[in-house]
């Protein structure tokens, strides 16, 4: 990103003696222009005013044009070719559009004019807009917020919070400069720009690093000499204007439809097809980035993520657990993921690819996020019945006051497990809303009932004994308030369930020793028997493992916690306790929370040493929110899955796509199972008074 400090030390750059100003004109062009080789296109002729353009630099930084290749661009994605392609160039009543010329278009000629009249005019918007104009307040580095939209207002996704970083301008002005080629230090230095002018140039291609500016709104690259543009165009998912004008562009990549909010696709004075000039005659721009968002190929998967092997010592007794927010169906909406295909965003061909991937990771445990209770039933429980799993599964709390009709779409959580490995020995939900109101302490707390109370999430707690080794495991799958404005409810609700944790430990620590584990073959969980293969003897079912303590129980804590790392949250599972002072609690009451703090005796730590690069990714976010936690004193991380082909994710700007179901990356992990250690009780030694210690 783009810090205070280096902003303050480039305002020298900017035009006049304004240093704080919104647009930035690059007199000196040679801050963006690469090393100097022999441009190849032998069209390219130096005019005069290109001349005098290039050799602008009053202080001596430009003596003479540099000249560079431009390079050749090949686009792996096909591009949206129609058949008529070469159609000859357009004039401004080209054959064949209809007779009534739409406003849209009538827009799109004038601006296009515009841009021919100004071709010999340097630095024309930062003239237009005015050099002394500043932003009217700092802006961030990156968009981190969408507008909500009325339909987005369940949905739990984190958004980015944190400190806003100064930032006096967000435009650049690089027009009519003559320039050739621009270096690839633009695109990555300057994320920040809402708007770039680069047109009235001689460039002949766009650096595939331009997908870098993903904050951009406005991009302007008129009156240049393209011929096509790279696939890394579709990064840019906040553009609303993309001016092409007066180039030599022939097709336009199909990754053009990940632009969602564009309202403005300039194609006048390009070689374009009829058809896709009469498309924007017609309808308008949006029409035609909907036409290539639903022409999108699927394009090559990525590399397959690696499996980091971080422990190498064999045991008898290991597991696996996989956790996945799989994005629920009622929330898989155009209005919230506009760059989506939506042939790619329908149930019915995402189930398919999530069944594939949970199915392919083999998990021994499986915890799922936002499943409703349709999916769970109709779906995930019949079809993961055939790989041997069982389920538990629990719907957010509002499903209790609703009609079965609409209560089986309320999503929640399910948390699935091989059956010839484990005995489900006992499951609990936990009503974060319902044990708060309910809390001695917190009765009367005003806080509890307007900012807890009415969010309605839960956890799913199981307790399962492994058949072979007799060892036991606690499991919590759960998944935590979205908004980034109520940070304390996301900790008291963490906090209820760590307390709530903490007393099932304790009983569970207690639990009787499975007599005979036989009779768990059959047993009758959410109304279908259990299927145990019948060569399984009773001589290799072990006797159950004795714990003495509710800390000795094996724990994970797996889930959506829509909490990033330095959050109450985070600090809580991982240091053990917060302070009620905590500043995610703000001036907020929680009865003993913020009286005594939070606890918990559990010493947890992430399975993900070393966090990835994200677990959410969206054009809006990308960032680690979801964690498998585990108790390092009794289980061991043998490996984790890694992260996505960063190659890949050069040219997607977010999930979920045609590889990746969700807006969240599904997580693996592997652990050992240490043996349980006994409390030997210290017995000192008594000497009697007319006998001597020996040293």
């Amino acid at each position: 990103m783009f810090g205070q400090n280096h902003q303050q030390s480039q305002h020298m750059m900017m035009n006049g003696a304004q240093g704080h100003q919104r647009y930035m004109q690059m007199g000196l062009a040679n801050k963006f222009q690469q090393p100097n080789q022999q441009h190849q296109h032998a069209q390219q002729q130096h005019h005069p005013h290109s001349q005098q353009q290039n050799h602008v630099g009053g202080h001596g930084g430009m003596g003479h044009q540099h000249t560079f290749s431009s390079g050749t661009m090949t686009n792996v994605t096909p591009h949206f070719t129609p058949s008529n392609l070469h159609s000859g160039t357009p004039t401004n009543n080209p054959t064949g559009l209809s007779e009534t010329i739409s406003e849209h278009w009538q827009q799109q000629l004038q601006l296009a004019a515009e841009a021919r009249a100004a071709s010999s005019n340097p630095h024309r918007h930062c003239r237009k807009e005015g050099v002394s104009r500043v932003s009217k307040g700092p802006v961030e580095a990156s968009p981190e917020h969408s507008p909500k939209g009325p339909q987005d207002e369940d949905r739990n996704r984190a958004t980015r919070s944190g400190e806003i970083r100064r930032q006096d301008w967000d435009a650049m002005d690089l027009s009519g400069q003559g320039l050739r080629a621009l270096s690839p230090s633009l695109f990555c230095d300057y994320r920040f720009l809402g708007k770039l002018f680069i047109d009235n140039n001689r460039l002949t291609r766009l650096d595939p690093s331009l997908g870098q500016l993903r904050s951009l709104t406005h991009l302007d690259v008129s009156n240049n000499q393209l011929r096509d543009l790279p696939e890394e165009i579709g990064m840019l998912v906040n553009l609303k204007s993309l001016l092409l004008f007066n180039n030599s562009i022939r097709s336009f990549p199909n990754e053009i439809g990940y632009l969602h909010k564009l309202e403005m696709l300039g194609i006048e004075g390009n070689p374009a097809a009829e058809d896709l000039r009469e498309e924007i005659s017609r309808r308008g721009s949006r029409a035609l980035v909907t036409q290539l968002r639903e022409n999108m190929a699927a394009g090559d998967p990525p590399n397959e993520r690696d499996w980091h092997i971080l422990d190498e010592a064999s045991s008898p007794d290991t597991l696996s657990v996989l956790s996945y927010n799989i994005l629920c169906d009622k929330y898989a909406t155009i209005s919230q993921y506009g760059y989506t295909p939506p042939q790619v965003l329908s149930w019915s061909y995402r189930k398919d690819v999530l069944l594939d991937e949970i199915r392919g990771l083999n998990a021994d445990i499986v915890c799922l996020q936002e499943v409703d209770q349709e999916r769970y039933n109709e779906f995930f429980r019949r079809e993961l019945a055939h790989q041997d799993y069982r389920g538990v599964f629990s719907p957010r709390a509002r499903a209790k006051t609703m009609a079965d009709k609409e209560a089986k779409f309320v999503d929640g959580c399910a948390t699935f497990y091989k059956s010839r490995k484990y005995i489900l020995l006992e499951k609990h939900v936990i009503d974060f809303a319902n044990t708060a109101i309910n809390r001695p302490d917190m009765k009367g707390e005003h806080d509890v009932f307007n900012r807890v109370m009415p969010r309605d999430h839960i956890a799913v707690v199981t307790f399962f004994e492994n058949r072979a080794t007799g060892s036991r495991l606690i499991v919590v799958n759960v998944h935590i308030y979205w908004d980034p404005a109520y940070e304390d409810v996301k900790l008291v609700q963490v906090a209820i369930m760590m307390d709530q944790v903490s007393k099932l430990a304790e009983r569970w620590a207690k639990y009787a020793p499975c007599a005979d584990k036989a009779a768990f073959r059959h047993a009758d969980v959410d109304g279908e028997p259990s299927v145990v293969g019948s060569e399984e003897s009773q001589d290799e079912l072990a006797p159950s493992q004795e714990y003495s303590s509710g800390t000795q129980l094996p724990l994970l804590v797996c889930g959506d916690f829509n909490s990033a790392a330095g959050t109450g949250v985070y600090d809580l599972i991982t240091q053990g306790n917060v302070l009620g002072s905590h500043a995610d609690l703000a001036n907020h009451s929680y009865g003993n929370f913020t009286r005594d703090g939070m606890s918990h005796p559990f010493n947890l730590k992430s399975a993900y040493s070393d966090e990835l690069s994200f677990t959410n990714y969206t054009p809006a976010f990308s960032g680690v929110i979801d964690y498998i936690w585990y108790s390092s004193t009794n289980l061991q991380v043998r490996g984790v899955l890694g992260d996505v082909d960063l190659d890949y994710l050069s040219r997607v700007p977010g999930f979920p796509n045609h590889h990746f179901p969700s807006d969240h990356l599904a997580l693996k992990a592997e652990f050992t199972v240490k043996s349980v250690r006994k409390e030997n009780k210290t017995v000192e030694a008594k000497f009697g008074p007319s006998k001597e210690r020996r040293g």
